[in-house]
């Protein structure tokens, strides 16, 4: 489980927790002794970097892929598993009543 600080600076967006599996588990534990930084953050980026990696990302699959397109995944399937919103919620950060109701069921 990571439980992340809170650096949105706002009231509309929390960090919760997330979680991953044993092989993700390794892959994080060599990412952290390949990229050590003096920065608390697992992937420091800056915004224009990360908009290009989206960018060049999408050109080189062919696929229109997004963080929110993502989201609406993971949710969406995750809520076919039978987890409740409220759970969902808070792994998107969110803690408002209904936003997936509202938002993300098909």
């Amino acid at each position: 489980m990571i439980i992340p600080k809170n650096h949105h600076g706002n009231s509309t967006k929390n960090s919760w927790v997330s979680f991953y599996n044993y092989e993700a588990s390794q892959v994080l534990q060599e990412y952290r002794v390949t990229f050590r930084t003096h920065t608390p953050k697992l992937f420091p980026m800056a915004r224009p970097t990360l908009t290009k990696l989206w960018k060049d990302t999408r050109e080189q699959t062919n696929v229109n892929i997004t963080p929110q397109r993502l989201r609406e995944w993971f949710c969406v399937e995750i809520s076919e598993l039978g987890v409740q919103d409220r759970y969902i919620d808070a792994f998107c950060g969110r803690t408002s009543k209904s936003v997936l109701a509202r938002h993300y069921r098909l």
